[in-house]
């Protein structure tokens, strides 16, 4: 007799069956030439070869091993950057044939007598064609023959060339690694120390742009709550198109037929079973190939239209392959610009582009991303993996003209390793965009294997193909209409049907979850238009408008900026017509508020902004309730198609606000935000320097992106939080009670550090937290390229120390460049002090907390363990009766989420009644007190650095840095406002629609079969693909009745076969028969939905 034990192991061994057979996962790796570098997984039975050298792996279809739990298989990709030795690219006003772009700079550089200098090949389908730039190798005299180039008419400008190298890796990890790996140690193989070796520095961020899949199933399980209650686990669909009902466009007739697009990858082999309409593969790299040696491009073309197996939402476009990376995954950015002219020439509709990085500066990557949306190339491109952190997004899916797209999970929860926003473009200044423009399934998706079958990938790049496979797909549908199809109308579309997940904020969700059918119904009767996004502002409105939700408006208050994209689908350009108007609703208290406007008169391409600065009256000082208005704005762009006048679209941004009365001063705190500086432009490197996988600080240091966490801490704790974008010489310092400077690696102005000793004395208090800093320990994580014999340097520590002591020299205070490690204790509460700096002078009054701590330093430089005694890594101190309170703390990484093993909220809070309330804790007070040890001098400015090229404060000045001039203080200019003496809508989400536009009614399928689709479309959908989260659509209902009484009959026979055979008194070994048929119902429904 089987026991029921064993019944349920059996079960499982089946269900794990049908879910290796779905999945299709490989699980054995062989590596030929497998020297040097190689990992091995012992559980896999594989071996994958490290970073650069060339390999080759064998992918066997074999059952996934079950002792090796999904949620611990992912891809791990390194990444490394670097600047090209002696090459450049030149980029001209207009496109010129070769003969011609080679005479122009042969003309700029013969005048400056510059004579080594030579064109590197391109050998590629766009050589035959005019061309934007050229790639030089200039051998000598490279800065004079740069500002040669620079100065011809015809020369736009010349930026170095750069490669790319992508790693990916297959690696085993727990839940509970994924979510603590940042804290582990760095170490090699043999015990050292990762700085020990300078090469091992790079970024599992590309620095420029590489692949955005993380990988196998691992992510699949993951929701915002998956530990905090129980709850029905779906499963996982077999086809995605199924989930976004993409069969109700098939089963009329639009299949994606007649729309070219564009897929930047790995390439694809030919004559892969999945696909029947490649019209051309191109190869832009330096590999003499067209084939995939990856299966990243493949799974990607696959998603959007594989005809096949696992299908694609598009399985009749024309398909235009871009082989843009190696399979040593190098791509260069000439490469990048090559093959996106060529798009231009072929007339690509839809682009899509499943790689990123952090740096938005690259400008010749960016204006030609600007060239080609304005040639009606629709771009879709994934955000990035970098979440949960927030400020991760990459370009260039952060701009306004390209539709970014984030990953959810089969639960509708926001992915964890999606990137999430704002914008860091505008910082520090002003204040990021909203983005991601849209989300869509990116866990656990089905896509095409590299020569045949089907894997399963996790990551934004799926998640990239997936509204790039469904913009194709609604293009295609709307070809009698395809004068209305542009990249802003596209993305207009895509946002108004997106359905909104209730969990999330803006900067995770952007306008929400893909919704395909609805958003046919908006471009069928799509009328041309400008809109906004957001649409609307709400202050009041949780989660969704977080952080702007999350602290209300006060006279006096740094103002609230929001900074909004306009979106122009009536063409290319456009303007905006005379000034916005701000219109307060008089019935709804609107004059309470203050409304500034800036914006960008002209919009081009596709795209603008308008930024809203908000603020509390004079006359709202002591007011506290609801408030609001709304901002109208007049968009006008040139006529077309035989239209006379031009074409016009007025716009309504509602605005709604919660104002209180002014809080007293001790509750303010101010974050100095404009003495923060973050990779690009320069090589800012990381405060913690154990994480030798990301060493560049590029989240811009802001309380909503990587000190989210800190920022919600304050304000649980009471307190109110504001961001100061400019000099501290702009600020009353009377309204605050403290100055927050965290991590800062500007320069300071003179007159700032005048201005805030005058504030202090008045009663203003300053809380610091500094970072490492040590130019021996700058000269070891320099970055060094092997190919290129180039060194990338620092251009200042965790922070700059030398910067901050000036600033504090006028109390007797200052940082060494000693680096510290370690984990200490403070009553109960411990403290993880990580990479930071010691207190080397402070006033003999003051409190002093000493610790004792690893010599992190001395472990760089020496590659050997020192642990120091009473190193003072805390200063507390009040310089007279009535004046402010100072505090220094060497370590900022307890307060930043970018790589914190352990917060130290507990101690801020302290250290802040200490500032704002003058409560000295005992775990201060009660610390012995002792003199300094005397110290050999203040740290220095690493020698030759060019930290004045990315300053705002310094400026070269022969060959010697110096202060630019204090610029002006932002004087914002407040609208006039024009009252509306009428009521305001309520909801202003559901009060926000695209302007004329009338949902038409999906028509009736069955009589619109013009175009046949493949029989792999046309069986019967799986029990997951009827599953609609969304508005139902209903196509056809003469069977409802029929089949709900077939059901209904179904049902209440097998209750009653139930009831009988559970009184029957039968022996055990009768068992069997019902294993059997629940075996046979399995096998009826395998290929269908493993049910878990």
């Amino acid at each position: 007799m089987r026991t029921k034990a064993s019944t349920i192991s059996l079960l499982v061994a089946i269900f794990m069956a049908c879910l290796c057979e779905n999945m299709v996962l490989p699980s054995t790796w062989k590596v030929q030439e497998g020297t040097g570098n190689e990992i091995t997984d012992a559980k896999l039975g594989r071996t994958m070869k490290g970073d650069d050298s060339e390999h080759k792996v064998q992918h066997t279809s074999s059952c996934y091993n079950a002792t090796a739990p999904l949620s611990m298989r992912r891809v791990r990709m390194d990444f490394s950057t670097e600047v090209v030795q002696n090459e450049y690219i030149v980029v001209f006003k207009d496109r010129y044939t070769t003969h011609a772009r080679l005479n122009f700079i042969s003309a700029a550089l013969n005048a400056s007598h510059v004579v080594s200098w030579s064109a590197v090949p391109r050998d590629n389908p766009a050589s035959d064609y005019p061309s934007d730039f050229e790639v030089l190798k200039i051998t000598e005299c490279e800065t004079e023959s740069i500002t040669a180039l620079n100065g011809h008419p015809a020369i736009r400008q010349v930026t170095p060339q750069r490669r790319v190298t992508r790693t990916l890796k297959h690696v085993l990890e727990t839940e509970e690694t994924k979510e603590n790996n940042d804290g582990e140690p760095c170490k090699e193989d043999d015990g050292t120390p990762c700085w020990a070796h300078p090469e091992n520095w790079k970024s599992p961020r590309a620095m420029r742009r590489t692949s955005l899949s993380v990988g196998g199933a691992a992510n699949f399980w993951q929701a915002t709550g998956r530990h905090t209650s129980r709850r029905l686990l779906r499963a996982v669909p077999r086809q995605i198109t199924s989930v976004l009902q993409a069969d109700i466009l098939w089963d009329m007739g639009y299949t994606g037929a007649g729309v070219k697009t564009a897929v930047f990858d790995t390439g694809l082999n030919e004559k892969h079973p999945h696909f029947k309409k490649i019209k051309e593969r191109t190869n832009w790299t330096n590999e003499k190939t067209l084939n995939d040696g990856l299966g990243h491009g493949t799974f990607v073309a696959g998603v959007i239209s594989s005809q096949a197996d696992c299908l694609g939402f598009a399985p009749d476009a024309d398909v235009y392959i871009f082989r843009v990376f190696t399979n040593n995954q190098v791509s260069y950015t000439s490469w990048f610009l090559d093959a996106f002219n060529y798009a231009i020439l072929k007339k690509i509709n839809v682009l899509n582009l499943s790689i990123g990085g952090p740096d938005f500066m690259d400008h010749p990557f960016v204006d030609k991303v600007w060239e080609l949306t304005a040639n009606k190339v629709i771009m879709v491109s994934a955000i990035g993996n970098d979440g949960p952190l927030y400020g991760t997004l990459n370009n260039p899916a952060d701009q306004m003209d390209v539709i970014g797209v984030g990953g959810i999970n089969f639960e509708d929860s926001i992915a964890k390793f999606s990137s999430r926003g704002m914008t860091t473009w505008e910082l520090p200044g002003g204040y990021g965009r909203l983005k991601p423009d849209i989300v869509t399934y990116g866990s656990a998706v089905r896509g095409s294997g590299l020569k045949s079958g089907c894997r399963t990938l996790s990551g934004t790049s799926v998640a990239s193909p997936v509204v790039a496979g469904a913009v194709t797909l609604l293009a295609s549908a709307v070809l009698d209409r395809q004068w209305v199809l542009n990249p802003a109308s596209m993305k207009q579309a895509l946002m108004a049907s997106a359905r909104r997940l209730p969990t999330a904020n803006m900067f995770e969700q952007g306008h929400g979850k893909l919704d395909l059918v609805k958003a046919y119904q908006i471009l069928s009767s799509y009328k041309p238009q400008a809109s906004m996004s957001p649409s609307y502002i709400d202050l009041t409105e949780c989660p969704y408008m977080w952080p702007y939700c999350s602290q209300p408006i006060y006279h006096g208050a740094m103002p609230t900026i929001i900074n909004v994209t306009i979106l122009n689908g009536m063409g290319v350009t456009g303007h905006v017509v005379e000034r916005p108007v701000w219109q307060p609703y008089t019935p709804q208290n609107g004059n309470y508020i203050e409304v500034a406007l800036s914006y960008s008169p002209n919009l081009w391409p596709w795209a603008g902004y308008v930024a809203v600065s908000i603020t509390a009256s004079k006359s709202a000082a002591n007011w506290e309730g609801i408030a609001q208005g709304q901002i109208m704005l007049t968009v006008e762009s040139p006529p077309e198609n035989g239209e006379e006048t031009p074409r016009r679209s007025t716009l309504k941004l509602p605005v709604k606000v919660k104002v209180i009365p002014t809080p007293p001063r001790n509750k303010r705190i101010l974050w100095d935000q404009y003495h923060n500086l973050r990779y690009p432009p320069g090589y800012f490197p990381r405060d913690n320097l154990r994480m030798k996988n990301d060493p560049l600080d590029w989240n811009g240091d802001h309380i909503h992106t990587n000190f989210k966490d800190m920022y919600e801490h304050l304000r649980q704790a009471g307190f109110f939080v504001e961001v100061l974008g400019s000099p501290l010489t702009c600020f009353d310092a009377h309204q605050y009670g403290t100055v927050l400077i965290v991590d800062p690696e500007e320069e300071f102005f003179p007159e700032e550090i005048s201005k805030l000793k005058r504030d202090v004395d008045n009663g203003l208090s300053v809380i610091v937290f500094a970072d490492w800093y040590n130019t021996t320990v700058m000269k070891k994580v320099k970055f060094y390229d092997e190919n290129t014999r180039q060194w990338w340097m620092p251009d200042t520590g965790g922070s700059n120390i030398p910067a901050l002591n000036e600033l504090l020299a006028p109390w007797g205070m200052a940082f060494g460049d000693n680096v510290f490690e370690g984990e200490f204790k403070l009553l109960d509460h411990k403290c993880q002090f990580t990479s930071g700096t010691s207190i080397i002078k402070f006033p003999q009054d003051g409190v002093i907390i000493r610790q004792s701590l690893k010599d992190q330093g001395y472990e760089v430089v020496k590659g050997q363990t020192q642990s120091m005694e009473d190193i003072p890594v805390l200063g507390l101190h009040q310089h007279n009766e009535g004046s402010g309170r100072i505090v220094l703390f060497g370590d900022s990484n307890c307060i930043d989420s970018s790589h914190m093993q352990s917060d130290c909220y507990w101690l801020l809070e302290a250290l802040l009644q200490y500032t704002a309330y003058s409560n000295l804790s005992p775990m201060f007070s009660e610390q012995e007190s002792l003199p300094l040890p005397p110290y050999d001098g203040l740290p220095t400015r690493l020698e030759g650095n060019h930290l004045y090229r990315y300053s705002k404060v310094l400026e070269a000045h022969l060959g010697q840095p110096k202060p630019r001039p204090l610029p002006a203080c932002p004087h914002l200019a407040w609208a006039k406002g024009d009252p509306l003496n009428i009521s305001a809508p309520s909801n202003l989400f559901q009060h926000q629609k695209l302007l004329s536009v009338v949902e038409p009614v999906i028509p009736n399928i069955l009589s619109k079969r013009d175009n046949p689709i493949p029989r792999i479309i046309q069986e019967g959908n799986p029990i997951w693909e009827n599953r609609n989260s969304g508005n139902v659509v209903s196509l056809d209902n003469t069977g409802t009745v029929p089949l709900l009484a077939f059901i209904s009959v179904v049902l209440v026979l097998g209750f009653f076969a139930y009831q009988l055979q559970k009184n029957r008194n039968r022996p055990a070994r009768r068992k069997r028969p019902r294993f059997r048929k629940s075996n046979k119902l399995l096998e009826r429904f395998q290929g269908k939905v493993p049910a878990v």
